[in-house]
This record gives structure tokens, C-alpha cells and sequence, in this order.
């Protein structure tokens, strides 16, 4: 069954609608069980109290949205059951995350749940034959897709530390690869890729600076998930196989190099990769003397300028696909260095 660009454009309107609406009173919530980020911290940079419990709003809008649409236009057993594989680990992490916001966590405990997740999700998508694009080797599938869930998980994790940075980067992401997945009429994944860009999106409207409530780990590691399957479950369809895995790495560009930067930062100073700091992407901006706001805009033009690349690379295959490749990567190489310029601390 074929379904218009407007009926996808439909649908991720009113998980925005939804979301940006059910968003207050579960801020509220939050703020009635005090789970909020207090600036106790030298590295918050906010100056009052900031409710979590955002996640739990983007995850309530994507599942709903995502099993709303399926009773409404295509229900069946086995649309049913690939939209569970990916929403219910989905959930589980997100469920861990949100622990996390209100207890606390140890990283390693949060380590370990995101490789088992993983390890289920990847079983789950070879055993389905719902990958993108496989390799021959049964043992490198689940090697890879393992370590590509757990580092988009992280990845996110670490991205969400602006004022609207990681949830305007997602809906950017997610947005570009509706389009690719439209066009490859993957119905589900283009479901789920523009229903996620509307939750971020609806999110949004209150997550900007001055954000009024944030995403926390319970929505960071939920969207993880999300991304990390649709990812690989897109199917460009691209000749040779180096360009169909050069998309979506490009489309993850902006939060793969936010962590990379963090990481290497910290290895070189010492400390642990997973402790927090004022060194990301967003810091680093705002120390070149970039505002909040325009910080915000630098990192979702990032993303916007890597999904230009990324869908160009499935558009021109044969004709700029190799130069775009080598071009984009020597510019991801050359902003590396340059934000490693930038003192970590400050």
C-alpha cells in the first residue's frame, strides 16, 4: 500500500502537536517529584533548576503516534510486531534512563544494559532480515550492529547538553532520512523516521533556550535506540556497499564528532570518558563567543549541512558519490582538529 509525502507530513505534524502539548504537564510532574538538573555543579550552565522527565514526553508521543498510525492504516500481525522490535527495547532503555534521571546511575550499570539491549535488537534484526544492508558473516553483523547501537546511544547521551542541541539535531537527522526511506518506500521506517522528527520537534518548543524542561537520559537513550535500528534498517539501495554505510554515518556526523571530541579530550587530560564536562561542541562555541541561541542554530546547521551530503551521496551515487565522500570526511577531519583547538576548560 502507497501512501503520500502528505499523509507522512500529516502524521509527523501531529506528534508535534501532541507533543508539544502533553510536554507542560508532565514538566509539572517533574517538577512535583523534584527530578530536576540543579546548577550544583561548576559544568551546569543553567541558573535554575531544570525538570527532566522531557523524555518521557517524546517517548509517549513516538509510541502512540507510531502504534496510532499502524491501528489507523495498516494493522496487521507483522507491521505490529516490526514496529514492537523497535519500540519496546526502545522503551526498556528509556525505562533505565529514566531511573537514571530520578536515582542515578553508575556508568558502567547504564554500559552494560545499553550492549544487552543491543545484543537483543541485533539479534532481533538479523534473525528478521530487517537490515539495511548486511554483511555475508553472521558473527560481523551482530559485532557491528551491537556497536553501532551502543555508540549512537552514547553519542546522544553525550549530545544532549545544550538547550535544544540534541533535540533539534535529532528531528534535523531524522527528517533527512524520511526522505531517503520515503523515496526507497520503506513505509515503516519513513513512519517512524517522521514521527520521530515531529516528537523532537514538538519537544523543541519548550527544550530551546531558555529551555523549561530537558530530555534527560530517558529521552536521550530512547531516541538512541530509535535512531541507531532506523539507521540500520534504511536501505539505501546505493553500488557499491561503501556508499550505502557512508549515509548514514554522515547523517550521524554531528553527534559522532561531538563525541569524539569530548572523548579524545578527556583521554588526552586524563579522566574518565564517561565523566562529565564542559567540553563538547556546545561548550567550545560558546567559548569562541557564540550565544545560546546561535550555538543551538551552529549545531543543527552541522546537522543540516551533513544530511545535505548524506542525501546527495544516495541521489548522485555514480557521479559525486566518491567525491562527496572524500570531501565531506576531510571537512569532518578538519572541524575535528579545529574544535580540539579550542580549550576543553574555561
Amino acid at each position: 500500500m502507497n501512501y503520500s509525502i502528505e499523509q507522512f507530513f500529516l502524521l509527523g505534524f501531529l506528534t508535534l502537536i501532541f507533543v508539544g502539548l502533553i510536554t507542560p504537564p508532565i514538566r509539572q510532574l517533574a517538577l512535583r517529584l523534584d527530578a530536576v538538573d540543579a546548577p550544583t555543579l561548576a559544568r551546569k550552565a543553567q541558573k535554575e533548576p531544570v525538570p527532566y522527565l522531557g523524555g518521557v514526553a517524546i517517548a509517549v508521543g513516538i509510541v502512540a503516534a507510531s502504534y496510532g498510525s499502524l491501528l489507523a492504516v495498516d494493522f496487521s500481525v507483522q507491521t505490529f510486531k516490526l514496529a514492537s522490535f523497535v519500540l519496546v527495547p526502545a522503551m526498556a532503555i528509556s525505562g533505565m534512563g529514566l531511573w537514571d534521571d530520578l536515582k542515578g546511575l553508575e556508568p558502567w550499570p547504564r554500559l552494560v544494559a545499553q550492549t544487552f539491549t543491543g545484543i537483543i535488537v541485533a539479534v532481533i534484526l538479523t534473525v528478521t532480515d530487517t537490515m539495511g544492508f548486511a554483511f555475508n558473516n553472521h558473527l560481523l553483523n551482530y559485532f557491528i550492529t551491537v556497536l553501532w547501537i551502543v555508540g549512537v546511544c552514547n553519542s546522544i547521551n553525550f549530545f544532549d547538553n545544550h538547550d535544544g542541541g540534541a533535540a533539534g539535531t535529532v528531528a534535523v537527522i531524522t527528517f533527512f532520512l524520511f526522505f531517503i526511506a520515503y523515496d526507497r518506500q520503506q513505509i515503516l521506517v519513513s513512519a517512524l523516521a517522521i514521527v520521530t522528527a515531529g516528537a523532537t520537534a514538538g519537544f523543541l518548543i519548550w527544550n530551546r533556550h531558555p529551555a523549561k524542561i530537558y530530555m534527560g537520559d530517558a529521552g536521550s537513550l530512547f531516541l538512541g535506540i530509535i535512531i541507531s535500528v532506523l539507521t540500520i534498517r534504511l536501505s539505501p539501495g546505493v553500488v557499491p556497499s561503501y556508499k550505502s554505510l557512508a549515509i548514514p554515518l554522515f547523517l550521524m556526523a554531528t553527534p559522532i564528532l561531538d563525541t569524539t571530541v569530548a572523548v579524545i579530550s578527556r583521554l588526552y587530560r586524563g579522566i574518565s570518558p564517561f565523566q562529565g564536562g564542559r567540553d563538547h561542541l556546545s561548550h567550545r562555541l560558546m567559548r569562541k563567543g557564540l550565544n545560546r541561541r546561535i550555538t543551538a542554530f551552529t549545531l543543527w546547521g552541522l546537522a543540516i549541512f551533513y544530511g545535505l551530503i548524506a542525501i546527495s551521496i544516495y541521489t548522485w551515487p555514480d557521479t559525486y558519490g566518491v567525491p562527496l565522500i572524500i570531501a565531506g570526511s576531510a571537512l569532518w577531519l578538519a572541524k575535528l582538529v579545529y574544535f580540539l583547538r579550542i580549550p576543553s576548560e574555561g
